[in-house]
């Protein structure tokens, strides 16, 4: 079943809300974008660049939870929990902790690869369409690892990215590895590459270009902060700090803020604000050829515009509390260790909320409570990677025909 036309409100202007308004708003709809600070104001602005989509793993692994327990007692390591939000997200870490079952470890890479195809090729059914390819990279991504210890540990994850039909290739060899990479510091003697992964030169420049193809199409983007949503039998009031709107349907994408927005439905989501923290260099001084992850410490170094970005690891911090930059710091300090001659001068410190559920898959789904309300948030990690798809579902929730993928593990019934 296939509706007209209709109005649409978006709330939030980071990718995934961008790209499905555009996708909305190429379908005819009339479509309103609201974001309290703008386009890419968020952490949309700030992430990695990449479009990962070989990486089907849960952060719940199995093999990350094992490490767990020594990484949480360091306030500084690669997943830590500020002490003045441990109590409030328990609940969260014993969902985090029971999907690390094997069974449904399992079940999830399932999905998630599932998920992870369709926004391949949703991605490359965007790109010509809003004449994106100058601002991709397809350079691949490097894993790297220190010792054989490290290298074997992770063989399982490598077999089941086999099994998935993901392309790869296995180093042993530093030479190799320099091949690829060089200037490297020679305690990484094992690598993984996996040649699928894409990357833009710039996450902010692509959310924008999008943007901008939206309003060149006829989208109208307004800033405007919004408080609560309301249905009614003639559609959904928006409640926003400059007066009500209101639409025939709304689609709450607002990241790491979205569950506050669905609590005014009667939604009670275990959503929460996974703080990433970054240091990026406007020019640099180390010839880094693709994505660079050092999965041992928490961390990547992306290519971005002419310079690099260093950031990752995981704080699980909430909303209100301050940042603290020494996480950024340390993560340079071991950039400046690993990548032989970077001088880390001139960086620019930021932090960013990954709005994460305890399951590592997002929710795209109609509010159980408000049916002309669609949710699309929780990508955690994966929210560019996982925006074009995201915004094709969205589009065929908003005009009520069969997804194009199904969507039943993705709804919000399932806490």
């Amino acid at each position: 079943m296939t509706t007209e036309p209709t109005e649409i409100i978006v709330i939030g202007a980071g990718i995934i809300g961008v790209t499905a308004a555009l996708a909305l708003r190429r379908e005819g709809h009339v479509v309103r974008l609201l974001d309290r600070k703008g386009v890419a104001a968020e952490t949309s602005r700030g992430n990695a660049g990449a479009f990962a989509f070989p990486e089907v793993e849960p952060i719940s692994a199995p093999r990350i939870m094992r490490k767990a327990p020594k990484w949480l007692i360091d306030p500084l390591g690669p997943l830590a929990i500020r002490p003045g939000h441990a109590l409030k997200i328990a609940p969260w870490m014993l969902q985090f902790w029971r999907n690390s079952r094997p069974d449904r470890f399992e079940a999830t890479i399932a999905v998630q690869s599932g998920l992870m195809d369709h926004s391949r090729a949703a991605l490359e059914r965007l790109v010509p369409l809003v004449d994106g390819e100058a601002l991709l990279r397809r350079d691949g991504q490097l894993q790297l690892y220190e010792g054989r210890a490290s290298f074997e540990a992770s063989l399982p994850s490598w077999d089941r990215r086999r099994r998935l039909g993901i392309d790869f290739s296995l180093f042993e060899n530093r030479d190799a590895i320099a091949e690829l990479q060089p200037g490297l510091n020679a305690r990484f003697t094992h690598a993984g590459f996996t040649p699928d992964w894409l990357s833009t030169v710039d996450p902010a420049l692509w959310t924008e270009h999008l943007a901008q193809a939206f309003v060149a199409a006829g989208g109208i983007i307004e800033t405007a902060d919004i408080r609560a949503l309301r249905q009614d039998g003639n559609g959904v009031e928006v409640d926003t700090a400059e007066g009500p709107r209101r639409a025939a349907q709304v689609v709450l994408a607002a990241g790491a803020w979205s569950h506050k927005l669905a609590r005014s439905l009667g939604d009670r989501i275990p959503l929460e604000a996974e703080r990433g923290y970054n240091t990026s260099f406007a020019s640099a001084n180390v010839d880094v050829r693709m994505h660079l992850t050092f999965g041992d410490h928490g961390f990547v170094i992306s290519r971005l515009g002419d310079g690099i970005r260093v950031g990752g690891a995981v704080e699980l911090g909430g909303l209100t509390l301050p940042p603290n930059y020494r996480r950024a710091e340390i993560l340079v300090e071991k950039a400046k260790a690993f990548l032989d001659g970077f001088d880390p001068q001139g960086g620019k410190q930021w932090m960013g909320y990954r709005p994460s559920l305890p399951d590592s898959l997002p929710v795209i789904a109609r509010a159980p409570r408000a049916d002309r309300v669609i949710y699309a948030f929780g990508h955690g990690h994966l929210g560019l990677t996982q925006s074009a798809g995201t915004a094709e579902l969205v589009a065929d929730l908003v005009a009520r025909r069969d997804p194009r993928l199904a969507l039943a593990p993705f709804d919000v019934t399932r806490f």
